[in-house]
C-alpha cells in the first residue's frame, strides 16, 4: 500500500495554505530579495526522501518518488485544491457520449524536455507500456477499465505462487487508437463514469519516444518528462536537482532557477534545516514539534497548516499464514485505541480515523469503519475465537520519517488490550522498508499511509482491495469485493458506482486487510527566503508560487 502517491496536482490554480511571513532575517548568502531577476536566479531546497524505484511514472508507487514524477511531469487533467471538479491541463478536450468511449484532444506545441513534441502517440504508447504484464511496471492495473487489458495483462492463476503467469494475447490494448498527432481515443470495457476523473494521476502520463529506446531502468534514472520543471541530477540519499523548463508553455510555469529535493534520513534533521534557513520548504514537520504547538512557535508566521486526503493506515501481510484469519486482524483493529493516539501522539492535530477513505472523499460517505473503533471486549473474543496468537507481534515502520512513537503507541495498546507480546520496530530508510513490502518479506503489520491518487471513493478501494491491484500489496483477495468492485465501474451512474463500491467496503470492513488509524492534516513550514506560497490538492508545494522577498 502506498505511501501516498499521487498525480500532477492543481498549480497555478492552487489557492490554499497561502501564508503571511513576518520580516525575518533571509537566508540565501548574496542573492538579492524582493525582484523578479533575483527568483529568476534563485535555487530553492524542499525536502524529500529517496524514490523506490526509478522515476517512471507507471512504476513509482510511493510518495518519495511520487511527488518528484508531479512536479516533472504534466497530465492531461488536474485536480483544484479544496475540492471542484477536476479541470483540463495538457488536455484540450476529454469527452465521451456514453462513459465508454472517449475522444482526448490536447493542447498543440508542448514539448517534452529533450525538445521534442508531445503528441497522441505519447500517452497511447506510455499506456501500453505499463499495461502490458511482462513491463513488469507496479502500475499496470490503472489501465484494467480499457478494452483489451486483459489480452495484454492476463491475470495469473495462482498469484505469487509457483504457477507461471500466461503469455500476453496482445502487446497493445484494442481500446486505445491514435487519430491523429493531437487526438486518440479511449474504448472501455463498459461504462464508467468516473473514469476521466483519474486521468489526472501520473501513470496516464505521456512518455517521450528515448523511453521506449532506452527502457525504464536506464530512462528512472535521467528522466525526460513534460513538466514545469526538468531533471538535472540524482546523488543516492543526498538530492534530486531540478532546473526551471524555459520552453513550457503552460500555465503553471515557475519562476526560480532550480530546486533541490535533499533526500533527508531523518525528518528532525530536516526541520533543523529549515529552522536555520538552509531548507525552504518542509511538507511535515517532526511529530514531535506538535506539541504544545512548538512548531507555530518556532515558525511563527511561517507556519502552514493544510488539510489534505491522507490516512495514516498499517497493512497485514496476507500472504503470511500468521495472518490469514480475519477475526485475528479484526481484533488487533479493535485493540487500538485511535482517540488516545490522536490526542497525546499527535495532540489533536490528526483525527481518529472512523472512515476506509479521507474525511470529505466524494462517494465515500457509506465506507464507515466499524474496526476502528476500540473495543476491548469484542477484540479479546475475537482473539480467543482465533485461536490466539503464538510468539511476538511486530510492528514495522520506516525510521527516516515520524512514525515511532505513533508506531510504538500502537504496539503498546494492543499489548494492554489483548495480552500478547506486541513491539514496534524501525527499518532504516524508506526504500528499504518499501523494497521488502514489494519483495512479500513483511514479517508482521507494517506502516502503510494513501493518499489520494484522484478525489473519488473508487480511490479508497480499486488500487488497495482488489486483487492483483497496484497498491493491494498484502495480497488481500475476496472474490465477492472484487465483482462488487467490477460491477460499480460498469455502473451508468456515478451515484450507482459508488453504491456498489460501499458495498464491497462492507465486506473489507468485516476482513480488514488493513487498519485505517488516524485521518491526517499536514503541518508545514518555509523559510524566511520566500514570500506566501500555495500548496496543490495534496500538499505538495506549488513550484509556480514560489517566489523571493
Amino acid at each position: 500500500m502506498r505511501k501516498m502517491h499521487r498525480s500532477k496536482r492543481a498549480a497555478a490554480l492552487a489557492a490554499i495554505a497561502t501564508v503571511s511571513l513576518v520580516a525575518a532575517g533571509c537566508g540565501g548568502g548574496d542573492e538579492d530579495t524582493g525582484d523578479a531577476d533575483a527568483t529568476a536566479n534563485a535555487s530553492i531546497t524542499i525536502n524529500g526522501t529517496q524514490p523506490e524505484v526509478g522515476l517512471v511514472p507507471g512504476n513509482a508507487s510511493e510518495t518519495g518518488g511520487g511527488n518528484i514524477l508531479d512536479h516533472l511531469w504534466t497530465g492531461l487533467i488536474t485536480y483544484p485544491p479544496g475540492g471542484g471538479e477536476p479541470e483540463n491541463a495538457l488536455a484540450e478536450s476529454i469527452e465521451s457520449p456514453d462513459s465508454q468511449n472517449y475522444t482526448v484532444k490536447i493542447k498543440k506545441d508542448t514539448k517534452f524536455h529533450d525538445g521534442t513534441e508531445v503528441k497522441a502517440k505519447n500517452f497511447v504508447d506510455a499506456w501500453n507500456y505499463t499495461a502490458l504484464a511482462t513491463n513488469g511496471q507496479q502500475q499496470a492495473s490503472f489501465f484494467s477499465d480499457i478494452e483489451g487489458f486483459a489480452e495484454v495483462h492476463p491475470q495469473d492463476p495462482d498469484g505469487e505462487g509457483p504457477q507461471e503467469a500466461p503469455e500476453p494475447k496482445a502487446q497493445t490494448m484494442s481500446g486505445l487508437k491514435v487519430v491523429d498527432d493531437y487526438t486518440f481515443t479511449i474504448k472501455l470495457q463498459a461504462p464508467f463514469s468516473i473514469f476521466k476523473t483519474k486521468l489526472g494521476f501520473a501513470a496516464y502520463s505521456p512518455m517521450p519516444d528515448i523511453f521506449f529506446q532506452q527502457g525504464p531502468d536506464a530512462f528512472g534514472r535521467k528522466p525526460i518528462g513534460n513538466g514545469p520543471v526538468k531533471f538535472v541530477d540524482w546523488q543516492d540519499n543526498v538530492a534530486i536537482r531540478l532546473a526551471r523548463f524555459d520552453d513550457y508553455t503552460l500555465a503553471d510555469k515557475v519562476k526560480v532557477k532550480e530546486v533541490t529535493v535533499k533526500l533527508y534520513q531523518q525528518d528532525t534533521a530536516a526541520y533543523a534545516d529549515l529552522l536555520s534557513d538552509n531548507l525552504d520548504f518542509m511538507q511535515q514537520v517532526p511529530v514531535v514539534s506538535l506539541a504544545e504547538e512548538k512548531w507555530k512557535g518556532d515558525l511563527g508566521d511561517r507556519a502552514i497548516e493544510v488539510a489534505i486526503p491522507v490516512q495514516q493506515m498499517i497493512s497485514f501481510p496476507i500472504y503470511d499464514q500468521r495472518f490469514k484469519n480475519p477475526d485475528l486482524r479484526r481484533a488487533i483493529s479493535l485493540a487500538i485505541n485511535r482517540q488516545e493516539i490522536a490526542e497525546k501522539v499527535f495532540f489533536n492535530t490528526r483525527e481518529p480515523a472512523t472512515s476506509w477513505a479521507a474525511p470529505g472523499t466524494a462517494g465515500a460517505d457509506q465506507f464507515t469503519c466499524t474496526a476502528c473503533e476500540y473495543n476491548k471486549d469484542e477484540a479479546v473474543a475475537l482473539l480467543a475465537k482465533a485461536g490466539g496468537f503464538n510468539g511476538r507481534l511486530v510492528f514495522r515502520y520506516n525510521s527516516d520519517s515520524s512514525h515511532k512513537v505513533w508506531m510504538e503507541a500502537v504496539a503498546q495498546s494492543v499489548k494492554n488490550t489483548l495480552n500478547i507480546d506486541a513491539v514496534a520496530q524501525g527499518i532504516p530508510t524508506f526504500d528499504t522498508f518499501r523494497q521488502q513490502i514489494n519483495a512479500h518479506k513483511m514479517d508482521g503489520p507494517y506502516r502503510a499511509a494513501w493518499q489520494a491518487d484522484y478525489p473519488d471513493g473508487e480511490n479508497w478501494i480499486g488500487p488497495l482491495y482488489v486483487k492483483n491491484a497496484a497498491s493491494n500489496d498484502g495480497l488481500y483477495e475476496n472474490a465477492e469485493v472484487d465483482r462488487l468492485y467490477a460491477e460499480g465501474t460498469k455502473a451508468a451512474t456515478v451515484e450507482a458506482a459508488h453504491a456498489k463500491f460501499a458495498e464491497a467496503i462492507k465486506i473489507v470492513d468485516a476482513e480488514v486487510p488493513s487498519i485505517p488509524i488516524v485521518a491526517v492534516s499536514q503541518q508545514s513550514g518555509i523559510s524566511n527566503r520566500l514570500k506566501p506560497i500555495k500548496t496543490d490538492w495534496v500538499g505538495v508545494i506549488d513550484l509556480s508560487s514560489i517566489e523571493l522577498k
